[in-house]
């Protein structure tokens, strides 16, 4: 199988606010507040650039700032195939961290909206080996089509798929059902525990690799602190521990989870490895403060 692994997914600014106690409806609070590069699929390509994986990374920005988002990632071994937005600004998330290191989110995606099946040229697969499409791209009418259309070239070319879900909220929003038969069969599914639930329709750990693995090959569920498991159709094949660490911030942690798992995998490492360098990423990740390694 080739090393080389296209991602696609949303590019963002990460707009980063810490508030010194709780927000004050109607008022002030101090806060500290960060800006940082972000973007689910972003941070996943920049996390297996870390990893030295030969990495290609999709996705749409503004026309303005392509050439910073391109030189960016550059800089960390990731291979960016940008198209450029000449109507909508880049994307920005605005994160409100409260003091456990939990996270909530308030998103504009601006041009990444906007992503076309012409931003996805069958180029792209050439010498692939991996496809990882982050769910975010599934959640507007125009992305949508434009990944279905790419997986669709990529299971002529039996070109392995992974997909992280990425997000519950948006999960809720168009349903579990709606969400699986957009995104069809594919070799891989990266899920954290909320999304494993919504998606199979129940709390049972086992059952939910069992569901899953009717549609993925593989299932992967991220646990947190409780570290991760691998199975499929049969339940659950693998699972190991994570490390107790300081949660600072829990943002882009499932991303490096999946990049350092999958990073692995194109090493041709066994997956209990894969799983186990995959947790080592996540449990990083959540010691500073951004969704990208430092």
């Amino acid at each position: 199988m080739s090393k080389k692994v296209l991602v696609v997914g949303d590019v963002m600014t990460d707009v980063i606010v810490k508030p010194e106690g709780p927000i004050v409806f109607g008022s002030d609070r101090r806060a500290a507040i960060e800006s940082r590069p972000g973007g689910s699929g972003a941070n996943q390509a920049v996390w297996l650039g870390a990893a030295g994986a030969d990495v290609v990374f999709a996705a749409r920005v503004g026309m303005v700032d392509k050439a910073s988002h391109e030189g960016h990632f550059r800089l960390r071994g990731v291979t960016p195939m940008l198209a450029g937005d000449p109507v909508l600004g880049s994307g920005v998330l605005v994160t409100l961290l409260d003091p456990s290191g939990e996270r909530s989110f308030l998103t504009d995606r601006g041009a990444n909206l906007n992503l076309s099946a012409e931003d996805l040229p069958d180029s792209l697969l050439e010498g692939t080996g991996l496809v990882l499409i982050s769910g975010y791209s599934f959640f507007a009418p125009g992305p949508r089509a434009a990944v279905q259309s790419l997986l669709g070239r990529a299971r002529e070319r039996k070109i392995p798929i992974a997909i992280d879900p990425a997000s519950i909220g948006f999960l809720e929003e168009v349903g579990p059902r709606t969400f699986l038969a957009w995104v069809g069969e594919a070799d891989w599914l990266f899920a954290n525990e909320s999304e494993a639930e919504m998606l199979a329709g129940t709390a049972d750990f086992d059952a939910q690799m069992r569901f899953l693995g009717t549609q993925f090959k593989q299932v992967v569920i991220k646990r947190g602190r409780f570290g991760a498991a691998l199975g499929g159709k049969d339940g659950i094949a693998v699972s190991r521990p994570a490390p107790i660490v300081n949660v600072v911030d829990s943002t882009g942690a499932g991303d490096a989870f999946a990049a350092g798992f999958i990073a692995g995998l194109t090493a041709g490492l066994p997956v209990e490895e894969c799983l186990e360098r995959g947790i080592e990423n996540g449990a990083r990740a959540v010691q500073f403060v951004g969704g990208q390694p430092k």
